[in-house]
């Protein structure tokens, strides 16, 4: 079920140039441990500016937005789309990137085989990394148990990539309080 899914999503993003990377539970599976992953969640290569790409998108996969109105406003606020397969149920996050290392993470993704089909990953790395910004319970288990069964991945990426995040975060909370 999950599969087809993101199987579809990728050949609805590849027919409109959108470079992309799956992260989250999805992603989990492939470099931690079996748990439960109810949602995909997708880092996009576009800003905000490419809403409208995205509905489209949609609507060709036959999702449902989750947000009803003010759409453009919430998705400028949370760079978030949410969706649900009206198939499936399953709910799909489209994300949009904004920062140095969301884009950097596209890059460095790792092609995956899904049914077939190439499917870019988020890096272990990378993954870790998104799991420690997001700070939730459960992510940042994800992210130890994904270190602790991957001895070989690159602490120092994570390090740098990690500081390179604080200082940006630094320099917009400076910024949106002096203005």
């Amino acid at each position: 079920m999950f599969e087809e899914l993101i199987i579809n999503i990728t050949s609805q993003l590849k027919q409109k140039h959108i470079v992309f990377i799956i992260i989250g539970g999805q992603a989990v599976l492939l470099y931690g441990e079996p748990r439960l992953a109810n949602d995909i969640d997708i880092i996009l290569g576009k800003d905000t500016d490419s809403l409208s790409l995205i509905i489209d998108v949609c609507e060709k996969l036959d999702f449902d937005l989750l947000v009803k109105d003010n759409v453009e406003k919430f998705t400028r606020e949370t760079m978030v789309l949410p969706c649900v397969d009206k198939k499936t149920g399953i709910k799909v996050d489209f994300i949009f990137s904004f920062t140095d290392f969301e884009k950097n993470a596209i890059n460095r993704a790792n092609k995956i085989k899904i049914l077939n089909t190439e499917v870019p990953c988020a890096s272990i790395e990378d993954l870790i990394i998104f799991k420690i910004i997001a700070g939730r319970e459960r992510d940042l288990e994800d992210g130890r148990i994904m270190i602790l069964k991957n001895p070989g991945i690159n602490k120092e990426t994570i390090a740098i990539e990690l500081e390179n995040f604080n200082k940006m975060t630094r320099m917009t909370s400076y910024k949106n309080w002096r203005n």
